[in-house]
């Protein structure tokens, strides 16, 4: 297990071995994310944005701006 102290600035090393197994290089940015209340993973936000590029389809059929606009009134209204 590898392990970090918390300088009084608030800034932490991450250990050489973690940082190779997230493939993180200086410059890289990560992101905490919180799994449950008081636990969080560490995971690297390396990925271009370029990268999601087909992860969600195109619709069958395309979808007119006053639909776009009736669906987001019909749900703030259901807000309510």
């Amino acid at each position: 297990m590898s392990t970090a102290t918390m300088t009084s600035k608030g800034q932490i090393t991450i250990p050489a071995a973690v940082r190779s197994a997230l493939g993180v290089e200086a410059g890289d940015r990560v992101e905490f994310v919180e799994v449950e209340p008081g636990r969080f993973e560490l995971v690297a936000a390396t990925q271009p944005v370029t990268a999601l590029k087909g992860l969600v389809r195109k619709p069958a059929s395309p979808v007119t701006i006053e639909a776009m606009n009736q669906s987001i009134a019909n749900q703030g209204a259901k807000a309510r």
